[in-house]
């Protein structure tokens, strides 16, 4: 079989076929989520599936605003996400660097020990934390989940693998010209470090917004919640407005695709570039 002068064997049309049902797969829940947040509650899981409602309920989309402050919401989780994102994106590569370029006692002892934490889940020590946090006074406040999530062993090691990959002879060239290493950092390292960067950057602002454990531990208030937190108040004790839940899931989905597809060029660079030494 040809096709535009290329011969295609049945190897390389079974692998589309995979990828192509994979892909769909994979889509699948996204496609039901859309559906749903046209219908009413009551017809969410009529079965069989009716993807493309007969009556679409439009205004699901505006009782969304009114029902709960989904505004305020995605407010105070867009704060939280800028700041937690920008704030690791200083504090990973500031601290990669070093791992990276410079030479002090116990270097790679302290960092396997700081990377070591990437294998101690969050449920051990989120207790201690929250004990740490109420004797600071920072309960029902976001600066106390800006302070927990402003540093990641994840992210150090992300920024230091691609470092890595950057000729140390830059950086020497650069003392030499009388640059000191916060010029060299600023200069040099971050303006070559931009896939690296976008890649931190999407994990960050993905894990960020969708944190769901951590404002549900420490915001009580309802003018400091967010999205995720915000989606449960459609849940009553008695019944749930999945058209609704569905709804706000959309909205709230937009700014994470928006972030990903602005990004995703830089993502699959870094990522293939990632670990290529180190």
């Amino acid at each position: 079989m040809r096709i535009a002068g290329r011969r295609v064997t049945a190897k390389t049309v079974l692998l589309y076929v995979i990828v192509l049902t994979v892909t769909m797969v994979m889509l699948m829940p996204f496609a039901w989520m859309l559906s749903a947040s046209l219908k009413l509650s009551r017809d969410v899981f009529a079965f069989p599936i009716e993807w493309i409602p007969s009556q679409p309920q439009w205004q699901n989309y505006v009782d969304i605003w009114t029902k709960i402050p989904l505004a305020l919401f995605i407010y105070n989780t867009s704060k939280l996400t800028i700041i937690v994102t920008l704030l690791q994106l200083l504090t990973s590569s500031f601290a990669a660097y070093a791992f990276a370029k410079l030479n002090f006692p116990y270097k790679n002892t302290l960092f396997l020990g700081y990377i070591a934490t990437i294998a101690m889940p969050w449920q051990v020590y989120m207790v201690p934390q929250f004990l740490l946090m109420r004797e600071f006074g920072l309960n029902n406040t976001h600066l106390a989940l800006i302070c927990l999530q402003a540093f990641t062993a994840f992210g150090v090691f992300l920024m230091r693998q691609f470092y890595m990959s950057i000729p140390t002879e830059l950086c020497e060239a650069a003392r030499i010209d009388g640059m000191n290493e916060y010029q060299i950092w600023a200069r040099i390292m971050l303006p070559l470090s931009k896939p690296a960067l976008s890649t931190l950057t999407i994990f960050t602002f993905v894990s960020t917004w969708n944190d769901f454990l951590g404002p549900m531990i420490y915001l009580t208030k309802t003018e400091l919640k967010t999205v995720q937190i915000g989606l449960r108040m459609f849940i009553s004790q008695y019944s749930a407005e999945y058209g609704l839940i569905m709804a706000a899931s959309v909205v709230a989905l937009v700014p994470v695709l928006v972030v990903f597809l602005a990004l995703q060029r830089f993502f699959v660079e870094g990522i293939a570039s990632t670990g290529l030494k180190g």
